[in-house]
């Protein structure tokens, strides 16, 4: 057996660096060929993703030199999660080997020394796995999803148009600004060009290449080309470097009307009159000729439109007179939808179906990243004296007038910023890196401006680093009702003083949710009206919180010449269009100093041996007390044993070698005194395996991990896999990180 074990050995460590670092994540199954036969570890079923601390399990099989017969087994690993979505990777490190289960050995000495020695090799290694497989495995696991219950859901302001228009959000009553020069005023509390001659009263907004006028910024505009020498100037002088008009805006044949709100409020563009189309094997319709979704109810003649990821329903396209459509009440053809169809995109509202799984399972995994406690730093400013109001029902203060996220908790000062807990004893600082997380900041409740904090966690320290994450909450995305929806809907009031700081908003940018990069957002027909260098305090925050332009194409007028629906060809359309200012998402990508954003390990330190990716099906499973079953091609499935195979219906005449606890054999390397800030996503007592159907439980597992696949085969094929961008220096761990991997939440 001492050959048997050397060869699973060197399978499961060298497939970890089965392929070079340009290329893409790692596949399964993975094999090694020695000399005395060939060793073959298949893809890990996860179970349980508590914070940054992943836990599964992986089939194994031996195959030994003029042997035709395949020894089965199993290993159960827990290890720290590192992942960074935009690159799309997923490195599985600080692996901790709980049990090896391999029937073949019957020598419980042996088999103990064997997983003793393969863990204490394994936890150097750092596994790096496509997102799209960890995400289909996580599908497996434990995972009881919180579903935010809190939220406010009440309709925006919902706008139709069948002409071209453009929405333009100022936040609350307009709130001028004089220049220094007292010749010109400007709204402060829009991200739009508002500007006041004071001369003449007249008012002026600049979007795109087109230009309006009126004397009541909440009024009507019109059109102009007779624009003040003062304003034109103001205009050219801060116009960002961003600003322009897109492709579509270039098509228009002239200016757009403006509506102007100062409520949250969306805009709803049709090309001419309704073109509506059927979606096979329903008895819904949905309405061609827009960026928007719009799908009817043939049965109830009821429109139903989708924002921010909330369903909203009327009798008809007309401004107002749009009721919240809780998802489980959508009618039970939305979920029939085909995943091939125009409309499949919005399956990731439906709750029950496969994509809307995936969006929440999604919710639960963190992007991650090490901070160096010297090197990263935060400077925070207030717009005079620091002012705090408290969150009700809570010992959390937050400042009103600051231009980052302050909170105030049991005399300590907390700041917030893209994504790193700092700590301080006084309001202004001087802040440095924090290794602990106020635990008080789980009981915000979501009406208040700084909830958002919450997901946003340390997992472990050194002397020298931070090891943190957020989850999308952080990023404004909750999981509720079965869906996953965008913001909170709560309308923040902003702080002016002498300057204007914002708060995120739900509405007014057309927010749409991409499977592959999560929230993007269109602001009717050109994103390049909105200028927020035009303001010299921005927050950087104005509109929704870290999103850039997404994936739709914007308004085409004339669609039956050349119209383009934002999610043509399906579910799994548009990702090319998306990976524009992708890495901006991840807000750990900002190049701060001292903050190590998750990357693909280098080759530096690479065995010479090398794994390759095995010719056999990726179909050999374990269940949850380690028995290996094979799917063959009929979808049957059949128990591997010794030499041998028999049909999985029946039951096996040999007992579990699996321990009903697996205690770890390795001394916890996190203080025991560290409780986790946040409830665990796992059940606290798991069912045993003679409650499940093992069947089904199964056929899940494939089911998942066909999709998984098939997610991680068209990310490939839009042309981004494979061209990763990542630091030179990313692979290697910092020095110093404790051996026992990332903690739980604190």
């Amino acid at each position: 057996m001492r050959t048997l074990f050397t060869a699973l050995f060197c399978t499961i460590v060298v497939s970890l660096w089965a392929q070079e670092s340009s290329a893409p994540p790692t596949t399964w199954p993975q094999e090694i060929a020695t000399k005395n036969g060939v060793a073959t570890v298949y893809q890990p079923q996860l179970e349980e993703l508590n914070g940054n601390t992943l836990s599964g399990r992986a089939a194994i099989s031996y195959k030994a030199e003029g042997s035709t017969d395949l020894d089965f087994g199993a290993f159960w690993f827990e290890s720290t999660l590192d992942v960074n979505k935009e690159e799309r990777i997923a490195i599985i490190q600080d692996v901790r080997v709980i049990q090896l289960n391999f029937p073949a050995i019957e020598d419980e000495e042996k088999l103990e020394k064997a997983r003793s020695g393969l863990e204490a090799e394994m936890n150097g290694w750092d596994i790096v796995t496509s997102y799209d497989h960890l995400l289909g495995s996580l599908a497996d696991a434990d995972q009881e999803i919180v579903m935010e219950s809190q939220l406010n859901n009440d309709s925006p302001e919902i706008y139709f148009r069948n002409e071209p228009a453009v929405l333009v959000s100022i936040d609350g009553e307009p709130v001028v600004k004089d220049t220094d020069d007292k010749k010109l005023s400007y709204v402060v509390n829009s991200p739009f060009f508002l500007v006041r001659d004071n001369k003449t009263q007249n008012f002026y907004l600049k979007g795109g290449e087109y230009w309006y006028t009126t004397t009541d910024p909440i009024g009507d505009w019109d059109a102009t080309s007779n624009i003040p020498r003062d304003i034109a100037s103001f205009e050219e002088k801060n116009r960002p470097e961003s600003s322009g008009t897109d492709s579509a805006a270039a098509a228009m044949d002239g200016p757009p009307a403006i509506i102007v709100t100062t409520t949250p409020s969306e805009l709803i563009l049709i090309d001419g009159e309704p073109d509506y189309g059927s979606l096979e094997g329903t008895q819904l319709l949905f309405v061609k000729n827009t960026e928007s979704d719009v799908i009817v109810e043939i049965g109830s003649q009821k429109h139903f439109v989708l924002l921010a990821g909330r369903w909203y329903s009327s009798t008809s396209l007309k401004d107002g007179e749009w009721d919240f459509v809780d998802p489980v009440n959508l009618p039970e053809d939305f979920a029939k939808i085909s995943a091939e169809s125009e409309m499949a995109h919005v399956l990731i509202s439906v709750p029950g179906t496969a994509q809307a799984q995936d969006a929440l399972l999604s919710q639960s995994i963190p992007e991650t990243a090490a901070v160096n406690r010297k090197e990263t730093k935060v400077d925070v400013n207030f717009d005079g004296e620091p002012k705090f109001e408290k969150v009700d029902n809570t010992e959390v203060a937050y400042a009103l007038n600051s231009d980052k996220t302050i909170l105030r908790i049991q005399n300590k000062y907390y700041c917030v910023d893209n994504g790193i807990w700092f700590v301080s004893s006084a309001p202004a600082g001087p802040y440095e890196v924090s290794d602990t997380r106020p635990d008080e900041v789980d009981d915000l409740p979501p009406d208040s401006p700084v909830y958002n904090t919450k997901y946003v966690y340390i997992y472990d320290s050194t002397p020298e680093v931070v090891y943190v994450g957020y989850t999308p909450g952080y990023m404004y995305s909750y999981s509720y009702s079965g869906v996953v929806v965008y913001g909170t809907g709560y309308h923040y009031p902003y702080w002016y003083g002498s300057v204007y700081y914002p708060r995120p908003v739900t509405f007014g940018w057309g927010v749409h949710y991409n499977p592959w990069t999560g929230w993007g957002f269109s602001i009717g027909f050109s994103y390049g009206w909105v200028g927020w260098g035009y303001h010299p305090y921005y927050r950087p925050y104005w509109g929704p919180a870290g999103y850039h332009a997404g994936y739709r194409h914007g308004y085409h007028h004339g669609y039956n010449n050349g119209y383009r629906h934002g999610y043509h060809n399906g579910y799994r359309a548009g990702y090319a269009a998306a990976k524009r200012d992708n890495a901006r998402r991840n807000v750990y990508n900002n190049n701060r100093a001292g903050v190590k954003p998750t990357s693909r390990p280098t080759t530096a330190s690479r065995p010479s041996m090398k794994a390759r990716p095995s010719n056999r099906q990726n179909n050999v499973y374990t269940d949850r007390s380690g028995n290996v079953y094979q799917r063959n091609n009929n979808g049957q499935w059949n128990q591997k044993t010794n030499g041998s195979t028999r049909p999985a219906n029946r039951p096996s005449t040999q007992p579990s070698t699996r321990p009903g606890s697996r205690p770890s054999t390795q001394p916890s390397t996190r203080p025991s005194t560290r409780p986790s800030t946040q409830p665990s996503t796992r059940p606290s007592t798991r069912p045993s395996t003679n409650q499940y159907n093992r069947q089904e439980q199964l056929n899940r597992s494939y089911q998942n991990r066909q999709r998984s696949q098939n997610n991680y085969n068209q990310y490939q094929r839009s042309g981004s896999g494979g061209r990763y961008s990542r630091p030179s220096g990313g692979g290697a761990r910092p020095a110093g990180r404790p051996a026992g991997g990332g903690g739980r939440r604190r």
